[in-house]
């Protein structure tokens, strides 16, 4: 005769299914969870690698030829046209030097706006210091020269150089100026660095530089140096820092150094900037014949089409 299960066993069996059921429930949910995230993380891994390979280097000669063109000549024309206006004023004393000056601060606007809106990414951070300097420059500039135009046709065109160049406005933006072409120069050298691992991209000269270490040294390096020596220099120049290291190859090839018993770099910069030896251009003209094969970034004023 069969027992009949009475109601509280009935109850434990339907419980003991009932938690069978979640527990094998659990288990098959567990798996899967566990299987989606290791799916997951092995799927998110070459996501960042992708990522992180899509990060642009910094100082890609890309973006130097862009500062090239939109910072570095902008401030440039500025720049040459206020000496084309000192020589004009040196060779004919009649010239009215008031007008000019009240022009070369517009000019000086104007190159400010342009500059001020070129996007110049962080990951450069030289370069970025570079056209900062080069907007502080153009705004002291046109402050400085703004502030002496109603007087400057009053007395000698020396007088009037002599007044500019005590201004404090113009003497704060000529220094800005120098600290921006020497940081432009100095992110050409981190260029040279990520091409060519023998080159030091944070090379610092030591006070003295003795000749024979300066002819060791790649031209990328000999070019940053000179941009450090006339950063320290005070005056603006037409020629390049190229055009400096081109003038100061020459003096130690062709016997000079020697003859006169110079035996450091800075003695030798010293002396032909002092007596206006060096020429905008001189570099290119003797490119071939000193530089060949040099490492270099492809800037238009490293060639003769520039």
């Amino acid at each position: 005769m069969e027992k009949r299960l009475n109601r509280s066993d009935l109850m434990f069996s339907l419980a003991f299914l009932l938690m069978l059921v979640i527990a094998i429930g659990a288990f098959f949910y567990g798996v899967k969870v566990g299987t989606d995230r290791t799916e997951a993380k092995y799927a998110e891994e070459p996501s960042k690698a992708a990522a992180a390979d899509s990060q642009p280097n910094a100082y890609q000669q890309q973006d130097l030829v862009s500062f090239y063109h939109t910072v570095f000549l902008s401030y440039r024309e500025f720049q040459n046209e206020w000496l084309a206006a000192q020589n004009k004023w040196l060779s004919d004393p009649t010239s009215d030097r008031s007008a000019a000056m009240k022009e070369l601060a517009k000019t000086a606007k104007r190159k400010y706006d342009a500059i001020k809106g070129v996007y110049v990414a962080p990951i450069s951070p030289q370069l970025q210091n570079s056209q900062t300097d080069y907007l502080k420059s153009l705004k002291l500039f046109e402050e400085g020269l703004g502030e002496l135009a109603t007087t400057a046709n009053e007395g000698s065109p020396q007088s009037t150089l002599d007044k500019i160049n005590a201004n404090s406005f113009y003497k704060q933006g000529l220094a800005h100026a120098l600290t921006a072409q020497q940081e432009y120069f100095a992110s050409m050298l981190k260029w040279a660095e990520t091409v060519d691992m023998d080159i030091q991209g944070d090379f610092v000269s030591p006070d003295v530089l003795s000749i024979s270490k300066w002819k060791s040294l790649p031209l990328i390096v000999k070019i940053k140096l000179s941009s450090d020596f006339m950063s320290q220099q005070a005056s603006l120049n037409e020629y390049l820092p190229h055009d400096l290291t081109a003038k100061i190859d020459q003096f130690i090839n062709s016997g000079q150094a020697d003859k006169r018993k110079i035996k450091s770099f800075n003695a030798i910069a010293e002396l032909l900037t002092s007596t206006e030896a060096v020429n905008e251009g001189y570099f290119v003209d003797v490119k071939t014949r000193f530089y060949d094969n040099q490492l270099l970034p492809q800037l238009p004023f490293f060639s003769a089409g520039k």
